[in-house]
Parts: structure tokens; sequence; C-alpha cells
């Protein structure tokens, strides 16, 4: 298992809900983070938090629906000086739920790619060349398993996207210290999730974050959250090792 003590993480979508969580999580782990939300300021919350548990943080902003503020983000991370490890892409927005969904707006599909699709991608290839130079890389995309529900079409499309253009580049770092894979939180009750979700934001736990710390040099594989619920880190890692296939081009994932 990779000892996180030292190394840093950018974790999107800190503020609040699932990043916030995992935030947390990689904090009580000794992980330093470099925690993204719309504004920094928005992030103020789990930045004093993360600084009580005794490791070093930063806060940055950008709306990622707006390409440049995405570009000028990473520009402000990499002036920072340090050396990123791990990246948690948890940051992500559903648009709406369309009871007619035959009337679905091409704006939902706009912002939703924009937002779900493209900042993350934007940021796992901004990264990928420096984590291929230092040898060591992490990078954990969050996915959705939401299946037939037109009703959710511009989100469950996105992330359908996030999903092969992850595993699809995974295959490229199959077998290297650069593992790139994606993790699915769950219907969890967070701002995205909603207050009728089944399952508490702490459900995701570990299994949003356990791909920050497999060790096994393999990539393209789904750490659905539900498989290591109540599992202690140590136990989801050695599951995730051992029980979740790397994913080989069939239909689903």
């Amino acid at each position: 298992m990779v000892d996180v003590r030292g190394r840093w993480a950018l974790i999107t979508g800190a503020a609040r809900g699932i990043g916030y969580g995992a935030a947390l999580f990689m904090a009580e782990q000794g992980c330093n983070l470099i925690l993204q939300g719309r504004t920094a300021e928005h992030c103020g919350k789990a930045l004093a938090e993360v600084k009580a548990l005794g490791v070093q943080a930063y806060a940055v902003g950008a709306e990622f629906s707006d390409t440049a503020q995405v570009e000028k983000m990473l520009k402000e991370i990499d002036a920072l000086g340090v050396r990123v490890d791990i990246v948690l892409n948890n940051a992500g927005v559903q648009v709406a739920y369309r009871t007619d969904y035959l009337s679905t707006p091409a704006e939902d599909y706009d912002r939703s790619f924009k937002i779900n699709t493209i900042a993350p991608m934007m940021i796992t290839y901004h990264f990928l060349p420096k984590m291929e130079a230092q040898g060591f890389g992490r990078i954990v995309n969050t996915t959705s398993g939401i299946r037939l529900e037109p009703e959710q079409a511009g989100y469950s499309a996105s992330k359908a996207a996030l999903d092969k253009v992850t595993m699809d580049l995974a295959s490229k770092y199959n077998g290297t210290d650069v593992c790139i894979n994606i993790t699915d939180p769950g219907w969890c009750r967070t701002d995205l999730g909603g207050p009728h979700a089944p399952n508490a934001p702490e459900s995701s736990l570990p299994g949003v974050v356990v791909g920050a710390f497999i060790d096994d040099k393999r990539s393209g594989r789904n750490f659905a959250a539900g498989y290591f619920h109540g599992m202690t880190l140590a136990e989801a890692v050695k599951k995730a090792e051992s029980d979740i296939p790397v994913y080989t081009g069939s239909i689903g994932l």
C-alpha cells in the first residue's frame, strides 16, 4: 500500500460532499492537499480542517464550465512549486432532472460535458507528463452508476464519456507506476445527489480514495465505493488489488 505521508494531492470539488470527505480522509493519512472549489473561498472550511490535522494545504478556485479558468488554475498550481502525485477528480454537476426527457435542452449536454468530462480531462492531461517524468502518479476520476434514466441524460452522458476516455487512456499506462482508474461513489446525500439518496457521503469512503493507495501498477479499473463499504483502508486496498478487474474494452464498466 502506498504511503501518502508528505505527498501532494489535488482534490477537486473539495468544498463539500464527497470531495470534502476525501480531503479529510487524505489529510488523516498525512497527505498534503491542494483543494479546488468554484472559488478558493468556498474551500475555507475544508482548508482549515485539513491544516488542523497537521498537513500543508492550499485552496484554488475555478469554475469548471469555463475552460479558461481551468487553465488559469493549473498555472496557479504549477506556481506553488510542489510535486503533485495524486489527483482525485471529484467535482461534478447534475444540471437538471428532466421529467419531460424528450424536451431535454442542448445546454444540459453543453454544461455537463464542460464540467464533468472536459475539465477533469484537462487536469488529467496536464499532470500525466509530470507524473511520467517523476515515475509515480495516481489519478482517480469520479464516474456515476446511473443507468436507464433519460431524465438525467446530460449528466449520465458526460460521465459515460469520462469513463471512456479515462479507461482508454489508462490502457497506455497499465504496468507502470502511473495508475489511472475511476470510482463510482454511489448515490449519496450530497448537494448533487439530493436529500433522498439512500447513502451518507461517508459511505463512499474508502472507495473514492482507494485508487490513490494501490501499489500494483495496474490501471483501468472501476473502484465502485459499494465494493469497499465498511472496510478499513488496508482491507480496501487488498480487495482493489486482488478482486477488481482491469477494463479490457468490453461494453460496460
